[in-house]
Order: structure tokens, then C-alpha cells, then sequence
């Protein structure tokens, strides 16, 4: 990849914007040393690897990535020898913590995760190592006491020593004999050992070692005699603290240095996963999107934005080449974004080579290419006695050297800085050489001559800046297909050059040339006229599609209805089936019990009450049958929207909406519903449906069940007259459709009860029998369930 472009194209401002979303120094040196790659693999892999990372970040916004630190210069210098102190030893801890997080992070997402899943794998979880250091260092940095045995029996004799010194100054402090001496009553430390103030004319007065003096010499402190042997054993102890910590830190250094090369490789391990997360973070910040790596060598980029400019002033552009054609020719005015296509195009050739997502619309395609070349900006240079021209012209021939097929050149004002017609054929001969090579193109310039070049040759495509003739503003969009005017006349009357300067130009014009202008001025309004034509016929379809779902929706919905009440009543339908042969089996049934009776009056009484059962039936079924026989029939000569009709087939009167030649769409309640037209009866608003009543020549009478009493009193009766009695009880019962009666039969002497409970229990229409609660007689009645 050629170097000079990262700088040309302002890649370094996209590494630093990448490395303040790593989370750890590592993840911020592999941002800032991170170059685009030409290998086609290695792309596509780096892709994946934000893809993974983005997707994650997408789910769960909490990503473990505290608490990495760069431990890798400590674990050189324990690899060494050398001891690690414990604000040290914290660092380690920290990274081996946050390693343990990281991996039991990663083993609960899903193993479709390859590249990421595949850094957690590497990881090894070193926890006896954080022991050791949580178990000798505290959070404050500080090594415990209880670290060792021998340390925490040191520190506690230190602290008994100093608590016996204290007690003794405090005595000499409280000593009247001594008060005069005192500079200040108070105990201070010099060279590690307790000593008073004490003023400069008293210091033979006060037994004791001088250990310093104050600035003025007007103060001595003097370690008292009486301390100088406690003093002299905390010296002692704390020498023994001392070699007692080295000791412990240099045993946990040593501990470390044995997994040195495992910690080596966690710490790669979460620095590319951080790495990646940064890489994730940017592309949320950038709105970006993932790339499509186009193998064909076709770049198509939707609404693409550069990085670099503010969301709220950059302007989405549509670039693609390649396919229909290989250069691009950009003409336009100056500040119209010419020189920003470029550098969006370049600087996202550069981003996705470098695994980064770009600020596209989802969709977007690009190639991978073996190197970039760019020529933008003004590159005289005084020291090199170069002119604008020649230092263009040095690049270009460098760039001539090394381009190929798989390349992307990017070149502005090509051909500027010298002669306009040299210039233009210069310009003219550099784009043909490199159209035979193949490389993707894209140039601006203000040379009219090449517009006309570029409509002359196959796979070269004008393109411009759009410019906004009536507010004399570019509007920063660009249109392939159509070549750009200058309007250098137009931009300089918006800058207040007078008009008679511009209207006494116009007059140097070639007129071939101002005829040209205008032409493209007027192309340029009609394609603006036809973008926003575009745009509003491209809202309609939206609505429209919109209202396309609506409909389909509520046509689903009644649909949906008309099936649940076809359903509801194909249901009932059976179920008022399944009633009816339940109940003709029970007559049937009942009918041949009878032909054991000898009793023909008895007989007769039975046949009657069914036959009047299955005429409350059949009325039952009839009462809301309609008669529509005296309606007219309805013919698609008669029918009109708007009218009513009554619906044989669904029994209900509707809207006539729409009329076909065999069929009528008709509006029923909220639903509307196609009939065949012969299905249909004339009515009008005032006329009723006709009721089927009944006839009585037919014998067609609604009859209902008499009623029967859930209870029946049989007390003073024989037992014979009893039985005859409650069999004819029963029956009546049986077909009111009770389930349970009562028997009140009374106590007496228990004839009638025994007698009547024994026949019951017999009689094939009862289930089971059992004595009457208290409120309804106790043993004077008898319960009977019926089957």
C-alpha cells in the first residue's frame, strides 16, 4: 500500500478517532499502528472480526473491558530477576482478573462468534497466581500483615515498641522538671527515631542525642536517653520488616515469572479482543455500516459520508464504478465537493482494507485494492524548486510507475497549473493510459475540452457537482452522467464582482463554448427537476405501499372473521345434530320398553307424550327459519349499488356494493363478502322478513313440556299405589330433562319407606338414591338422582 496516501487522504485523523475507543493501552497501540492490508483473506477477516464485535455490541451494551493494564514491560523484568513491588503486583492482579472475566464472558456467547470466541480460547485463567497477589497486597498497594507469619509477629512488635515510646515521651512531656526546656510539647521523628524540641540554651540540660536542629539553630532535637534502646529496637524490627517484604515480593515475582509466557499471550489476547470492541464503538459513533466485498473489482456506495465532516453539514453522495464504465470525470464548480468525492472514496477504500465498518446505507458495495493512489492538494514546493504543475506532474509519473489493474487513482485539477489546451492533452492522453490498464479512475477538472472527451470514449462517464442556478450555492450532491459547468461568472457575481466586469466577459467567450455552458446549465436544472420528481413519485409509492399493507391487513382481519363465524356456526350446526340424535335415541329407546307393557292405555300415554317431544323439536328447530320465498329474485339488470338485498344462502340483508355478470359484492355488517347473484331477493328497507309461523292444518302447534315438580308427596298411600304412582312421576321427569327429584314418603312405621326405597333402587331411570337433608324432611324423604 502506498504510504503517502494515508496522509494525503487524512487517514491518521480515522487511527486516532479508533484509538480513543480502545479501552487499554494495547488496544490503543494496535489502533494507532493499524494499516490497510491489498490480502483479500486478511479483509475479509478483519471485517468479520468488527462484524462479531458490532453484533455483540449491538445485544449487550456492558462489554468486561476494565481493568486490562500493559503488564508486559513488568514481565520482562521479573523474566530478569528483578523484584516487582506491590503497586506492581496490583497491575498484574488486575490484567489476570480481567482475563478471567473476559473468558467467562466469551464461553457464554454463542460459538458462531469464531474470530472473538477464538481469542477467549487463548486466554488461561491464572487464578492460584491472583491469589497469591490479592493474599500479599492490598487495594492501597500496601503488603498485608497478614502476607507471612514471620511479617505479621515483625509489625506487631513494631507497633508494641512504639506504643512503650510513646507512653515514655509522654511521661518526659508531662515532667514538670522539663517544661521549661521545651520549644514546643510535642513528639516528632528524625532519622527514623522519636526526638523533642528543645530550645538551643537547654540542650546541655536534657540528657539525650541530638539528631538535627532547626534552620535558625534556635531548636535541637534530641532523642532522650530514656528512649534511645526502645528506639534502637524498632530499628531493628523494621530492618526485619524490610527483609521480611522483599522476601515475599521477590517469592511472588518468581511465581510470576514462570507463567511469564502464558501472561504474554492473554495480554495479545485481550488486546485484540479490545481492539475489536474499538473498532465496534467507531462504527456506532460513525452511524457505519458493513461493507460487501465486491471480488469484480465494482465500488457502489449509497448515501456515503465522510467521517471527517460534521454529521450536520455533510452531504450523502451516491459513487460507483467499475461496472458500466472504469474512469470517472468530475467537473463543477470550486468549493462544490469535487475534491471531497475523491477523498470519500479513497478514505473508505482505506477504512474497509483496514476491517473498519464505513458510514454507508446498508447494502454498499466495494473492491479491495492492491494500492490507492492519490493526487490532491497543492504540492509546490520552494525548497525543491517545484511549481504547482511540476509537483503534480512528479506525482503522476510516480503513480504511472507503479499502477495496475487492481488499482484506485484518484486525481484532482488534472492537468492544472499549466497551459489550458497543453493541460487539457496531457490530461486527456494520462486518462486513456490508464482506462487501457484497467485501473478505477476518478479525476475533476474545469477543462471543457475533456468533457467532450469523455462522451467520446467507451468507459469513460462524466460526472458533476450539482450547482443551484437560482441561490447560486452548490449543493455538494453528485450526478454521474451529466458534466458540470463551472459557472465561474455565477460564483463571482455572488461574490460581488460588478456586473459590467461579468457582462464584458461574456463577451471574450467562444460562442461554441457559451452554447456549450448553457446546454449543460440546462441539463443540470432538468435533472434537479427530475430528482425531486423522483422523490415525490417515490413518497406516493410509499404511501401507497403503506395503504397496500393496511388493506391487505383488514382484508386478513375480516377474513379471519367471516372464517370464525362460518366455524361458530357449522359448530352449533352440529352440535344441535348431535342433540337431536341423543334425544331420538332416548324415545326410541323408550318406545320398545313400552311393548312390554300390557296395559294399552298405558302404552297409548307413552306414545303420545314422545310424539309431542319430537314436535317440540322440530318447532324448536323452525321458530327463526325465514321465508324469502315471497321476495323477488334479483337479476344483474335490476341491481345497482346501493340497493338491499336479502342473501339466501346467509340469511341477512346487505348493501349491494359492486355488480359483476355472475356475482355481487355485498356489504354485510363490516364485512363485505361475493355472492352469486342468483342468492339474492329484493327487499327494501321497510319490509320484513316473513316469520315461517305455524299451521295448524299441518300440525305444525309449538307445544311446550308441562312442567314438572321437583318433588312429589306420596305420604298416606299404599305401597302398590305408590310404585304406580312414582313410575308415572318418573317418567314426566325424565322427559321435563331433571336430573334430581325428591320423594317425600314420611316416617310412620317405615312400610311405605322401606317399600318405596326398594322399588327405586330397582327402577332403571334412577342412578342412585340417598336420605333428604334436615330442611328437606331427613328420613321421612328420599334424594333421587336420575339418569
Amino acid at each position: 500500500m502506498d504510504v503517502s496516501v494515508l496522509k494525503t487522504l487524512e487517514y491518521h485523523k480515522i487511527r486516532a478517532m479508533l484509538a480513543d475507543k480502545s479501552s487499554s493501552i494495547m488496544g490503543r497501540e494496535l489502533a494507532e499502528e493499524l494499516v490497510p492490508t491489498s490480502e483479500l483473506i486478511e479483509v475479509e477477516r478483519r471485517i468479520a472480526e468488527t462484524g462479531e464485535a458490532r453484533g455483540i455490541l449491538d445485544a449487550i451494551s456492558s462489554i468486561p473491558l476494565g481493568g486490562i493494564r500493559d503488564i508486559r514491560s513488568l514481565l520482562k523484568r521479573a523474566d530478569i530477576g528483578s523484584v516487582l513491588a506491590p503497586d506492581e503486583l496490583i497491575a498484574v492482579g488486575s490484567t489476570l482478573y480481567a482475563s478471567r472475566r473476559m473468558k467467562s464472558f466469551f464461553m457464554d456467547m454463542p460459538v458462531s462468534l469464531t474470530i472473538l470466541h477464538g481469542y477467549a480460547e487463548k486466554i488461561t485463567v491464572l487464578r492460584n497466581i491472583e491469589n497469591i497477589i490479592e493474599n500479599i497486597v492490598n487495594e492501597q498497594g500496601q503488603v498485608r500483615d497478614d502476607a507471612s507469619l514471620e511479617l505479621s509477629h515483625v509489625r506487631r512488635e513494631i507497633r508494641s515498641s512504639q506504643s512503650r515510646i510513646k507512653d515514655k515521651l509522654d511521661g518526659i512531656l508531662r515532667s514538670s522538671e522539663y517544661q521549661k526546656y521545651f520549644q514546643d510539647a510535642l513528639v516528632t521523628v528524625r532519622s527514623d527515631r522519636y526526638v523533642i524540641p528543645i530550645k538551643q540554651e537547654y540542650r546541655n540540660n536534657f540528657p539525650g542525642i541530638i539528631h538535627d536542629q532547626s534552620a535558625s539553630g534556635a531548636t535541637v532535637f534530641i532523642e532522650p536517653m530514656a528512649v534511645v534502646i526502645l528506639n534502637n529496637e524498632i530499628k531493628q524490627l523494621m530492618s526485619a520488616e524490610k527483609n521480611e517484604v522483599e522476601r515475599i515480593l521477590k517469592s511472588a515475582t518468581e511465581q510470576i515469572a514462570n507463567v511469564s509466557e502464558i501472561m504474554y499471550i492473554n495480554c495479545n489476547m485481550l488486546a485484540n479482543i479490545d481492539f475489536a470492541f474499538a473498532k465496534a464503538k467507531l462504527s456506532l459513533t460513525m452511524q457505519a455500516t458493513m461493507p460487501i466485498i465486491n471480488h469484480n473489482g465494482y465500488v457502489n456506495l449509497q448515501q456515503a459520508r465522510h467521517p471527517l465532516i460534521a454529521a450536520a453539514a455533510v452531504v450523502p453522495i451516491d459513487i460507483y464504478i467499475g461496472k458500466d464504465f472504469n474512469t470517472l470525470l468530475i467537473t463543477g464548480p470550486n468549493t462544490g465537493g469535487k475534491t471531497v468525492t475523491l477523498k470519500t472514496l479513497g478514505l473508505f477504500a482505506l477504512m474497509t482494507q483496514a476491517g473498519l465498518y464505513i458510514p454507508v446505507n446498508s447494502g454498499s458495495e466495494i473492491a479491495v485494492f492492491n494500492n490507492v493512489f492519490a493526487d490532491i492538494g497543492d504540492e509546490q514546493s520552494i525548497e525543491q524548486s517545484l511549481s504547482t504543475f511540476s509537483a503534480h506532474m512528479t506525482n503522476l509519473v510516480r503513480i504511472l510507475k507503479e499502477i495496475s489493474s487492481q488499482d484506485l487513482v484518484l486525481i484532482d485539477e488534472i492537468g492544472a497549473g499549466t497551459d489550458p489546451d497543453e493541460g487539457a492533452a496531457l490530461a486527456m492522453s494520462i486518462l486513456e493510459y490508464l482506462l487501457d490498464i484497467g485501473a478505477k479512475t476518478i479525476a475533476t477538472t474545469h477543462y471543457s475540452e475533456l468533457k467532450t472527451f469523455a462522451y467520446s470514449r467507451q468507459g469513460i462517464e462524466n460526472a458533476s457537482v450539482e450547482f443551484d442556478i437560482q441561490t447560486l450555492r452548490p449543493t455538494y450532491r453528485l450526478l454521474i452522467g451529466i458534466p458540470g459547468s463551472s459557472n465561474a461568472f455565477a460564483i463571482s457575481k455572488r461574490l460581488g464582482l460588478p456586473v459590467s466586469i461579468i457582462e464584458h466577459a461574456n463577451q471574450f467567450i467562444d460562442k461554441d463554448h457559451a452554447e456549450f455552458e448553457t446546454v449543460l446549465n440546462a441539463l443540470e436544472e432538468q435533472k434537479i427537476a427530475y430528482d425531486k420528481l423522483h422523490e415525490e413519485v417515490a413518497e406516493q409509492e410509499q404511501a401507497l405501499h403503506v395503504l397496500r399493507e393496511r388493506l391487505a391487513n383488514e382484508e386478513s382481519i375480516l377474513a379471519a372473521k367471516k372464517h370464525k363465524i362460518l366455524a361458530k356456526a357449522q359448530e352449533e350446526a352440529e352440535s344441535l345434530l348431535r342433540k337431536t340424535r341423543r334425544e331420538t335415541e332416548e324415545i326410541i329407546t323408550e318406545l320398545k320398553a313400552q311393548f312390554a307393557v300390557k296395559s294399552s292405555s298405558a302404552r297409548q300415554g307413552i306414545f303420545d307424550k314422545n310424539r309431542k317431544r319430537l314436535r317440540e323439536s322440530l318447532n324448536g328447530l323452525n321458530e327463526n327459519e325465514e321465508d324469502d320465498s315471497d321476495l323477488p329474485i334479483a337479476t344483474a339488470k335490476i341491481l345497482k349499488p346501493g340497493m338491499q338485498v336479502y342473501v339466501t344462502t346467509l340469511k341477512q340483508k346487505g348493501i349491494v356494493a359492486s355488480i359483476s355478470s355472475n356475482e355481487v359484492t355485498v356489504q354485510l355488517g363490516i364485512m363485505k363478502m361475493n355472492v352469486g347473484i342468483a342468492d339474492c331477493r329484493l327487499v327494501s328497507d321497510s319490509s320484513p322478513i316473513r316469520k315461517i309461523g305455524k299451521d295448524k292444518s299441518r300440525d305444525k302447534n309449538f307445544m311446550k313440556i308441562q312442567d314438572v315438580a321437583r318433588q312429589i308427596d306420596i305420604r298416606g298411600m299404599m305401597v302398590e299405589e305408590a310404585e304406580y304412582v312414582l313410575g308415572k312421576y318418573i317418567d314426566d321427569a325424565i322427559v321435563a330433562g331433571l336430573n334430581t327429584v325428591l320423594v317425600i314418603h314420611g316416617k310412620g312405621t317405615g312400610a311405605l319407606r322401606k317399600g318405596v326405597r326398594t322399588y327405586l333402587k330397582n327402577h332403571h331411570y334412577v342412578r342412585d338414591i340417598s336420605i333428604g337433608e334436615l330442611n328437606e324432611g331427613g328420613d321421612g324423604a328420599t334424594v333421587v338422582q336420575l339418569s
